[in-house]
């Protein structure tokens, strides 16, 4: 997670007319002459950067989200439907099923499944300053996120999670200030962990950002550092922290449908290394996405528009070293 110019030679000289010869009128309809740099086959120079006017940079956490589009589609196994019901402009709920299996720690490389079968209910309210997210399902578990413009500059955001086994809910309060070509976030959570990070447009195209955070009762620190460099053709991001990782990714948009993405991950603690390649593909009624990692691990995600409101989905995984191999097929309902 340069440049380079060259000056093209002088035109040459017209031949020179025959003595005594007056030039002959251009024609009513002649175009205005070239340029130097346009007859030469060269572009206009662009303007110079206006350091005093730079874009706003995306949030801090979403620097790799085209890659993540790419490269973490969301994969499932089994049988999953979600319906969405609109009950007015504002306020929709939603239920969700799934039915599949779910992985059990074990030994080795081997791997374990046992059956197991969800359902969730949800209810959204969307507001221009204000969104509430919420999702319970079967066995207890809440989830909540929580959205509020306090001001045009200043956002707060809570996401929580509580489930029945004791030590396993977590909350999160995010502050979130949008500076002219900054942006800078603060963070507090359970366990007595602060956060904060901050990135500045350097450039129209190059952002750079930083960050840091203390989790208490673990005792562990940690800062890192960013940077992303967007244009109309290319994204690419680099990550690097004191917790001994270190994430690069690349995207490629071959066109506005086409899109090609490769990241590298590298954690110096458990020594693990993986680079990924990917692809997002959209088509007129369909998106598919797909990866390969260094992990062997190969995995693809579709999404078929068979009607307005209504999407059929197909996901695959293939783990070839594990043995272990995931197929899901689904619905989305929603008006």
């Amino acid at each position: 997670m340069g440049s380079s110019a060259s000056h093209a030679a002088a035109p040459p000289s017209p031949p020179p007319a025959a003595a005594y010869a007056a030039p002959p009128p251009p024609p009513f309809d002649a175009a205005a002459p070239l340029k130097p740099q346009e007859e030469a086959g060269k572009p206009a120079a662009e303007a110079k950067v206006d350091y005093l006017n730079l874009p706003c940079p995306i949030p801090y956490e979403e620097i790799q989200r085209e890659a993540f589009m790419a490269l973490k589609p969301e994969i499932f196994e089994g049988l999953r439907i979600d319906f969405t019901k609109m009950l007015n402009q504002s306020f929709a709920l939603s239920h969700s099923v799934s039915m599949g299996s779910i992985e059990i720690p074990a030994q080795g490389n081997d791997v374990i499944k046992v059956p197991n079968g969800t359902y969730e209910f949800g209810a959204n309210f969307l507001d221009p300053k204000l969104m509430l997210i919420g999702r319970v399902s079967h066995d207890g578990r809440v989830n909540a996120r929580v959205k509020c413009d306090i001001t045009d500059n200043l956002a707060l955001k809570i996401n929580a999670q509580m489930m029945s086994e004791p030590g396993y809910s977590q909350g999160m309060f995010n502050f979130d200030y949008k500076g002219k070509d900054y942006r800078s976030q603060f963070q507090i959570g359970n366990n007595e962990f602060f956060g904060g990070n901050y990135i500045q447009s350097v450039t129209k195209n190059l952002s750079l950002g930083t960050e840091a955070f203390w989790l208490g009762q673990q005792r562990k620190s940690g800062v890192g550092f960013v940077a992303r460099y967007d244009t109309k053709k290319f994204v690419a991001t680099g990550q690097i922290a004191t917790t001994g990782m270190v994430a690069l990714s690349y995207v490629q948009k071959v066109s506005e449908k086409v899109s090609l993405a490769s990241d590298f991950m590298y954690n110096q603690m458990s020594k693990d290394v993986t680079a990924s390649f990917g692809y997002d593909y959209m088509l007129r009624q369909c998106r598919l996405r797909g990866k390969l990692d260094t992990n062997g691990v190969v995995s693809a995600l579709l999404e078929e528009r068979l009607a307005p409101g209504l999407t059929f989905l197909i996901s695959a995984e293939i783990d070839h070293w594990k043995k272990d191999y995931k197929f899901g097929y689904g619905m989305t309902i929603g008006e």
